[in-house]
Parts: structure tokens; sequence; C-alpha cells
């Protein structure tokens, strides 16, 4: 229209109408005449702006910007504008109207941005081949079970931060030394060599916290003379200096989420087969950078050639109930050992029981929190001496954890609702003795339940005849006895007559 200036916005509805249509419909679009469309097309248009330079209402921060506002921003640059607007609400209500939050919090910021104090910068970084490797470890909060029993545990991650080669390994108890040792060797041997610094946040497995020079503890350095890297942590409390290990626990997690969802369980047999889910999962995102990792590995230091010492030692005796206790855990043990005094080698995630030197047996380790304590009972370990008592099972405190699984106790449910109790302890021990012959746990017990589903318990016979382990046939040999005068052919000279 004629006296009417065109504004930046007509201009860019032009323009943008134009790529469509032609210059006479475009202008009409953007309700501009014809000859502004030629002069904006022939670069001859120069829009105005009008700058308006007074307010259209009332400031509702005047009574308090310069008096209070301001000065509360000067006295510390960690007060939020929250905190600000809380304070007026609570101080000065009678100067501050409460609908001007949002006004607040855009003037708070722009006087920060004029006036306030120098802010942190992120620095990008340039890493050099073979240098670096970082680890942390993270809560992994997706809801795993083993066997249909929640399994709460960590990862520990390492990743190697020119190239981005990643390393998990599942930790089921806490951020210890022997998790940390564990987790590292192991990244060591899976990536073929040793970077020339290892970093970590303050772990208090590696590093004396408490003391002012914060010194390494005796075990990690140990650990680094003996894989000849120099350790080294980023500033308390500043979680972006280990941007690279911090990002990478975002993604494994994110992705180990999708991954079980895609799966459709969260269910798992057994702890080996969660942890070669998790390998298969780091495996394929290594796949993309391999060209990278393959050009790191070229850079990495020799591995020794023997890990470190990555367990603590206890020393323990074998009691009459065929248990050992280590840090608050009772755990059964083959009765062979009981009276016998060990020593336990023990691992983040075993118990190597030593007779002398000798590996006598391997135990899963379990842990606890706080005071509380636990058991681990295998009724493998006590059976041969209960199958001769089978009584004591009725009254046992392990009663229920010397049972399997569901359906052992299905079993013996039902056998001490329909037995006489002698019978119901004879037959259920019976049935555990025979389990623990061979591979027959899972089978036997399935089998049980089959045959109750259809209204029948099966006799011990019945179990025995299909189960156990027949004894091998020892074939009869026919030898010949051939005669004496034979020897004399292996006499010099000898001949036969």
């Amino acid at each position: 229209m004629s006296g009417t200036h065109i504004t930046e916005k007509q201009v860019r509805l032009y323009m943008k109408f134009r790529k469509d249509f032609t210059q006479e419909v475009a202008a009409s679009k953007a309700n501009i005449s014809v000859s502004s469309a030629r002069r904006i097309e022939n670069g001859r248009h120069q829009p105005k702006k009008a700058h308006r330079h007074w307010r259209t209402r009332p400031d509702p921060l005047e009574a308090v910007w310069e008096s209070i506002v301001i000065p509360l921003l000067k006295q510390d640059k960690l007060i939020t504008p929250v905190g600000v607007f809380d304070y007026l609400c609570d101080s000065h209500s009678d100067q501050f109207p409460t609908s001007a939050r949002r006004t607040l919090e855009r003037r708070i910021k722009k006087w920060r941005q004029l006036h306030g104090g120098a802010q942190d910068v992120m620095f990008l970084q340039h890493h050099e081949s073979g240098l670096l490797g970082i680890c942390d470890f993270t809560h992994v909060k997706s809801p795993v079970t083993i066997g249909h029993e929640p399994c709460k545990h960590m990862l520990f991650n390492y990743r190697l931060a020119a190239s981005g080669w990643h390393y998990s390994h599942v930790i089921y108890g806490g951020e210890s030394f022997a998790a940390f040792s564990d987790g590292l060797q192991n990244a060591f041997r899976a990536s073929g060599g040793v970077p020339k610094e290892v970093r970590t946040d303050s772990l208090s497995a590696a590093y004396r916290n408490h003391d002012d020079a914060g010194k390494f503890t005796e075990r990690y350095a140990s650990l680094m003379a003996h894989y000849g890297f120099t350790g080294t942590r980023n500033n308390t409390g500043v979680a972006h200096e280990n941007g690279v290990i911090e990002s990478s626990n975002r993604h494994i997690k994110a992705q180990l989420e999708q991954a079980l969802r895609i799966r459709g369980s969260y269910d798992f047999n057994c702890r080996d087969d969660y942890e070669d889910f998790i390998r298969q999962l780091v495996a394929r995102r290594n796949k993309r950078i391999n060209t990278a990792f393959i050009k790191e590995q070229r850079q990495l230091q020799p591995l020794p050639p023997a890990g470190s010492v990555n367990y603590s030692t206890e020393y323990v005796r074998v009691s009459r109930t065929s248990t050992i206790s280590i840090k608050r855990v009772t755990y059964t043990v083959p009765s062979r050992l009981v009276g016998s005094r060990l020593r336990v080698q023990v691992y983040d995630d075993r118990l190597a029981l030593y007779l002398g030197h000798e590996l006598t047996y391997t135990l899963e380790r379990v842990y606890t929190t706080g005071t509380a304590r636990k058991r681990s009972v295998n009724y493998k370990h006590v059976i041969d001496a209960l199958v001769k008592k089978p009584q004591a099972f009725r009254c046992s405190q392990w009663r229920d954890e010397l049972l399997p699984n569901e359906d052992y106790r299905s079993i013996w449910q039902y056998a001490n609702g329909n037995m006489k109790a002698d019978d119901a302890c004879r037959y259920i021990v019976r049935v555990l003795h025979l389990a623990s012959k061979g591979d027959n746990e899972v089978r036997l017990g399935r089998f049980i339940m089959q045959q109750l589903n259809s209204g029948r318990l099966p006799s011990l016979f019945d179990c025995q005849e299909r189960f156990q382990q027949q004894p091998r046939h020892i074939p009869q040999l026919q030898v010949g006895q051939h005669p004496l005068k034979l020897y004399s052919l292996l006499l010099q000279g000898g001949r036969q007559t």
C-alpha cells in the first residue's frame, strides 16, 4: 500500500513465494506492490527498521532491579534466577509482582551476558594414538534378571581416547580394587596393549583420597609399575573432564537397553549368558571403528608376560557344617574339606579355594549390602552326607536353599503334603542325590513335575531306572596262552624245533 513501509517479514515472504510463483502473484501474496517487488529483486530496496525507544507498559522490575537484584547478582555468580525470584516473593512481595518471573529471568540472563564474569569454556581435545585410556564404573538401571532373580550390577567401561575402542566388564559388587584391577587388566588383554596413560576419577580403589597429596594406593602403584603406564585423574567433581568415558557410559547403557528390548526379555539363564550378551554388544560397537583401532593398536605398549595380582587373600577353616564365611557371606563347600584350612583368593566374581598350593575348588562370589548377611548354598556339596540322615532335611536352616529351583520346591511341597514326614524327607533327599549324579538336575525335575501334572508322583525306582547312570559293561576278553617254547626264538641264534 502507498505510504506504508515494507517490513522485513514481507520481504522474506515475497522471496519465499517467488520460488514457486510469478512476480505478480508472489507480490500479491506478500501484500506488496509489483514495483516494490522489482526493487527487491534488483537489490534497490532497503527496508526500514523501526527501533522503538520507549516502553509500551510500566517496568514490573523498576522498584527492585537496581536496589535489590543487581547487588544480589554481584554478590555471588551462583545465585540463580529462581533463587532471586523466591527471595523477592518472600521479602519484597509488596514491590515485586509474582507474575513477572519470566521477565526477571530474561533480564538476569541479559545482565549476565553484558556484565557477568567469565564462564567455563570447553576445549576440544586432540588425542594421540596409544597415549590415553580412560576408565570408569557406571550403574546399569535396566531390570536385568538371572534365572528370574534381580541382578544388581555395574559395568566397568574402558575406552581408548584416540580411536574410541571400547571394552565393558560386568561387575556384581562395588567399586573395589579387585573389580577395578580385573576390569582394567582384561581391557588391556582385549585391546592387545597398554596405553602410556590411564585416567580415572578419584576412585578410592586407586587413590588415597584422604591424603592432601592424593597419592596412589599401594596396590594401584604396583599395578602401574607392572604394566608400565602412568595414572592420572580428573579434577574432583568435574565430570566433563572425563567426557570421553562419561558420554560412552551413556551410549553403552542406552544401546544395552534397546538391545534388551529388541531381544524381548531381560532374563538370562546364568551370568555367563548375560556377559556373552554384553561382549557381543560391545563387539558390534567396536566393529564400526575397527580401522581407527588397528591404527591405534600399533602404538600401544606391549603386554607383560603375566598379569598382576587382582585378588585379596583370606585364610579360613571349613566348619563342621561344611561352610566358610567370607565378607559376611556363608558359602557351602564340598564336605570332603570339613576341618581343612584353606587359602582363599577373593576375586571380583569368584573365590578360588586352595588346599596348600593346590586349587581344589572355585565358587561364584556373592555380594551383600551394608551389614546384612547372605548364604550361598549348593546341595551338591552336602548331599552325600544328607542322604545318610535324610530326616535332617525337614528342620534344616538351609532347607529352602538346598532345593535348586522352583521344580524341586514344588516337588517338596507335594511330597510334604501327601506323604508321611519320614517318607517325604527320604523321597526329596533321594531325588536330590540322584539329581547330583551326572547332568540330571533339570531333566529329573521336569520329569517329576510332568508326572505330578498328570496326577502321579513317580517312585524312586522309576526315577532311578530312568536317570541313574548304568555301570559300564566290561567286555570279556579271551586271551590265549602261547606255548613256552616260542621264547627260544628270542634267543640269539635260536630256532624253532
